[in-house]
């Protein structure tokens, strides 16, 4: 998460305990911990999408307004990043992951009591605010509790929490939702935040901060022209699934024919793409990654002409609903790796600033399918921004494989 972080070894020290010091078992509750803190971001972030019906009833607003505060959680996100990554970094990471759960679970309280739309969209963004902190504190942390050659599991561990929650924590809060009120799916959130607190507090061990700013590095970081394409391939390109997500409801309901008792089942299939997208990102990543961002790119173009065509026809969209959330998943994976190639060091920056790339998409995505939805296309019809959105990333892909030939022949 910060800079601080770029010039500090996450290797266990006096100061932190590493896998020695905390024992495998303290290290496994640790990394739970952790991994509970990316299910509850996971079920935060996602549960608005299929509440969306409700909320909009219950602020009194159309579904295109009410889309809106998914765009600003997100915009929440990318502003965090840079702000937490420079005014929190001389914290002791253990009280810094207790200080934004705890934001972040205010946040949620705050949604669920929201009077009115606006103090709904203004909690939304303050909500958004630790999502990109939190992750790239709590990887730090995870890396530093085992040993070197487990580092890269460790880390994959608190990202395991956000790909179950789109499977378990999304549709357990949409079902909730439905039956007992859309407030309810935020206090519910709420609720998970601190219970991810408690954990922290009771099983990860204290890390001290780290020594240096780290802001030559970041410096280096955003001077990179190709950080800056694989940051806009992000924010762009992957775009169309929250385009798609953000009105699934509706879709399913109003396109389809379905009643509203089947939309967590379709937030379910989302869901389950994102689980199964994850390991065959990191197959394809084996073979190539730079390819597999052009095939996942393409694939997902294919995917949301198929969108188009199956939303009509009621559970024909399940399979292809899966399908959007696991190209999704490889394009993220290997943005994620592509980012750490390029990074030039600057891994856990990196980190940070890939979140608030995808939370740019996240807040496209959601208001390019309002804006299409109000001038009357139908809720179909984010599924022709998710296909734009796809075309110009895998444009940006190219221009980045173009610059990389240029400066590889230039130092020839």
């Amino acid at each position: 998460m910060t800079a601080t972080s770029e010039n500090t070894s996450t290797a266990p020290s006096p100061e932190t305990p590493g896998a020695g010091a905390v024992g495998r078992r303290g290290t496994a509750l640790a990394l739970l911990a952790l991994a509970m803190g990316g299910f509850t971001i996971g079920t935060t972030e996602f549960l608005t999408m299929g509440v969306l019906p409700e909320i909009a009833r219950g602020v009194d607003v159309s579904i295109p307004a009410a889309g809106q505060v998914i765009s600003a959680y997100a915009l929440g996100v990318v502003v965090g990043v840079p702000i937490l990554a420079f005014f929190g970094a001389r914290l002791p990471r253990r009280a810094m992951l207790v200080g934004l759960m705890a934001a972040y679970a205010a946040a949620n309280v705050a949604s669920a009591l929201a009077p009115d739309y606006l103090v709904l969209a203004a909690a939304r963004f303050v909500g958004g605010l630790p999502h990109g902190a939190f992750f790239g504190v709590a990887s730090l942390v995870a890396a530093g509790m085992v040993a070197p050659e487990r580092r890269g599991r460790a880390v994959a561990s608190v990202m395991l929490g956000l790909s179950v929650a789109n499977l378990v924590g999304v549709p357990a809060a949409t079902w909730l939702g439905q039956n007992a009120g859309w407030r309810a799916s935020y206090l519910l959130a709420g609720v998970l935040a601190l219970l991810t607190v408690v954990l922290v507090l009771a099983f990860v061990p204290h890390q001290a901060a780290g020594e240096t700013s780290g802001r030559e590095e970041a410096k280096a970081f955003f001077g990179n022209l190709q950080v800056w394409l694989t940051l806009a391939v992000g924010a762009v390109g992957f775009g169309g699934l929250f385009a798609v997500y953000s009105y699934i409801a509706k879709t399913v309901t109003v396109v389809g024919g379905l009643g509203e008792a089947t939309v967590p089942l379709f937030v379910l299939a989302m869901g389950l793409g994102m689980v199964l997208g994850t390991p065959l990102a990191g197959e394809l990543a084996g073979w190539s990654v730079f390819r597999a961002m052009i095939l996942a790119s393409v694939a997902t173009s294919v995917v949301m002409i198929a969108y188009w065509f199956a939303a009509p026809h009621g559970w024909l969209l399940w399979p292809v609903a899966l399908l959007v959330t696991a190209t999704g998943s490889v394009l993220v994976v290997n943005l994620q790796l592509r980012l750490m190639d390029v990074a030039e060091g600057a891994v856990t920056l990196g980190a940070a600033m890939n979140h608030a790339a995808l939370n740019t998409a996240n807040a496209l995505g959601a208001w390019l399918g309002g804006v299409v939805i109000a001038a009357g296309w139908g809720y179909r019809s984010p599924a022709l921004v998710g296909l734009a959105l796809a075309l110009v990333g895998l444009a940006l892909l190219l221009v980045s494989a173009r610059v990389h030939v240029g400066s590889r022949d230039a130092s020839a």
